[in-house]
This record gives structure tokens, C-alpha cells and sequence, in this order.
């Protein structure tokens, strides 16, 4: 009898501390899972404090869209140049009854027909000078207000003066650029002179200087 009293004694305290053991791990759980949910609202929280609220959102979303137009649609000038009208195809074949007066007295001047097949951009024409010289007529300090011009002799020889350049003297074959506004002026020339001269735009102004 006293053997089954002790035996159920100690039944009950195995059961007793079982039950304290459960209840111990439940408790911790809890305490885990509270520790949990508390992290989550606290991540949730710093997260909702540093994401800008939705009337800031649309505010910068519609300043970036804003700079994005002003970017891809700039304004036009005022003063863009007109669109010219299309190129067409033209020749020019060589006859002296072609050949004119023009700038100058003592030349005369073929036009080859790009003033007008360009719609004016370029302008191109063979030059033939009429000997003898005369420096007194010819030596006169100029400029041409061009954007570009080229000069090729095609016969004879020219000596001219250019600005920071000298006195250079074109023989057949001899081609060069005067730079836009660049003063000069032309020194001698062969009887037998002939220049071919391309000039942008075709209309444009000569100003003479004094000396």
C-alpha cells in the first residue's frame, strides 16, 4: 500500500513538472511570436515615416514629368532660318558669249546657274579678267561678307594681298579659301587670267576700304 502511494507521488510529479515545462516553452513562444509582431509594426513604421506621402509622390512625379517636356520639346527660336526649297539637277557648258560684266569693270563673269538651282544658298562663276592691269583701278582693300569662298585659277596667274597672309601669287591649278571678311585685294594679273570663284550665300555684300 505505502509502495502505490509513493509510486502515485511520483507520477504526479512528473506530471506536475511536465505540465510546468509546457507551459514554460508555450510562454516562450508567446513572448517570441509578441517580439515578432512588435519588430514587423516597428519595420512597418519606418518605413511609412520615410515614404513621402501620396500629394508629395504626385507633386515630385509631376515636377520630374515637367522637366522631362521642357527637355524633349525646347523652344524654337525666333530666328531660325527658313527652309530652303529643294535643289535641282542644272548644267552650264562653256560659251564666250556667256560672259559679262559684273562686280567689277575690269572683269567679266560667267554664271554657272547654282544661285538659282540652289535657291540661293551658293552662287558660282568663272571670273575672266581683262588685261592689261591696272593697279590704279584694281589694288583697292576690300572684304566680302560671305560665309565661304573659294577661288581656282584656272588660267593665267593673279597676285593678290591677303591680311596676315602677304602677297601670294596663283598660278593655273592654284586654289585657296579667303576666310569670311578677310581683307585683300588684287596686286597684278596675266592678260590670259581666268578664276573660277564659289561664294556662300549667293547674295552678299563687297565693302570697300580706304588706304
Amino acid at each position: 500500500m505505502a509502495r502505490d502511494k509513493t509510486t502515485r507521488a511520483k507520477a504526479a510529479r512528473a506530471k506536475s513538472a511536465r505540465t510546468a515545462r509546457a507551459g514554460a516553452a508555450k510562454a516562450k513562444t508567446g513572448t517570441k511570436a509578441a517580439r515578432a509582431k512588435t519588430a514587423v509594426r516597428k519595420s512597418s513604421t519606418r518605413k511609412a515615416a520615410a515614404r513621402p506621402s501620396a500629394p508629395k509622390r504626385a507633386a515630385k512625379t509631376a515636377g520630374r514629368a515637367d522637366t522631362r517636356k521642357a527637355v524633349r520639346k525646347p523652344a524654337r527660336s525666333a530666328s531660325r532660318p527658313a527652309r530652303r526649297p529643294p535643289q535641282r539637277f542644272v548644267v552650264s557648258h562653256h560659251r564666250d558669249e556667256d560672259f559679262a560684266t559684273g562686280l567689277r569693270a575690269y572683269a567679266q563673269y560667267r554664271d554657272l546657274g547654282i544661285a538659282q538651282a540652289t535657291g540661293g544658298l551658293a552662287q558660282a562663276h568663272v571670273i575672266r579678267l581683262i588685261g592689261p592691269c591696272d593697279p590704279t583701278e584694281v589694288s583697292k582693300l576690300h572684304y566680302h561678307d560671305v560665309e565661304f569662298q573659294m577661288v581656282y585659277v584656272l588660267k593665267g596667274w593673279v597676285r593678290a594681298s591677303f591680311a596676315g597672309q602677304g602677297d601670294i601669287t596663283m598660278r593655273e591649278g592654284s586654289c585657296w579659301i579667303q576666310p569670311p571678311r578677310i581683307q585683300h585685294m588684287i596686286l597684278d594679273y596675266s592678260d590670259t587670267c581666268e578664276l573660277l570663284e564659289i561664294i556662300l550665300p549667293a547674295e552678299f555684300d563687297t565693302i570697300e576700304l580706304a588706304t
